[in-house]
């Protein structure tokens, strides 16, 4: 599969890839996240942004040993939910990678990533975060990543929202994919606080 954007070349995987993602806090919305391997290594890790975190409106993504390989920052003003992404932690003045907004395509509703200087690369994001379930698409529609609940293999139970399972297609970028996630999650938060009734479309799974 061709290559997208990539972020950080050490997350990009020749075979597919599953990273299972915790959230390191069930008190507040949109607090921090862990990634791990199928190893049980850390992969990724943000910092407990705790229930303020709109107002900050920005989120780094290290690896393992805190380095910072992504900001995502909440533009403002913004009519739908934009938020941008910046390459390691973000400066004054530092133009962003790429930017996350609502879809304005007529009759759909769901995510589009608008990549910069690099014309024809876009994603749309489709699916209803809230539950664990959507996936990335490429320009051509082919699916690069998932996100979906995660299965408990011993007892086959479903697990909470808290854990979920992230699975990259190869040549998909984890690095990218985690800034995404992150995306997510704060606009799924922020459509819980605002009750907002626009929502992602469901896919056919159950």
């Amino acid at each position: 599969m061709k290559t997208g954007l990539v972020v950080d070349g050490d997350y990009v995987y020749e075979e597919e890839k599953h990273l299972t993602v915790l959230k390191t806090s069930l008190f507040f919305a949109n607090d921090g996240f862990t990634a791990y391997d199928c190893k049980g290594q850390l992969v990724f890790r943000v910092d407990s942004y705790g229930p303020d975190a709109r107002d900050k409106a920005e989120i780094v993504l290290m690896d393992a040993h805190g380095r910072c390989l992504l900001t995502v920052r909440k533009k403002r003003p913004s009519l739908h939910h934009r938020w941008e992404g910046f390459l390691g932690e973000r400066t004054e003045g530092q133009k962003p990678i790429f930017s996350v907004k609502r879809s304005s395509i007529i009759g759909r509703c769901g995510m589009t990533v608008e990549v910069f200087n690099n014309p024809g690369l876009e994603y749309q994001i489709e699916g209803n975060f809230g539950q664990r379930n959507c996936t990335i698409f490429n320009a051509a529609k082919e699916s690069v990543a998932e996100i979906k609940r995660k299965v408990d293999a011993s007892t086959n139970v479903v697990l909470g929202k808290d854990v979920f399972l992230l699975s990259l297609k190869p040549g998909f970028d984890g690095a990218f994919a985690m800034g995404l996630v992150l995306v997510l999650d704060q606009i799924n938060g922020d459509d819980y606080v605002e009750n907002d009734e626009a929502e992602m479309i469901p896919t056919t799974e159950d």
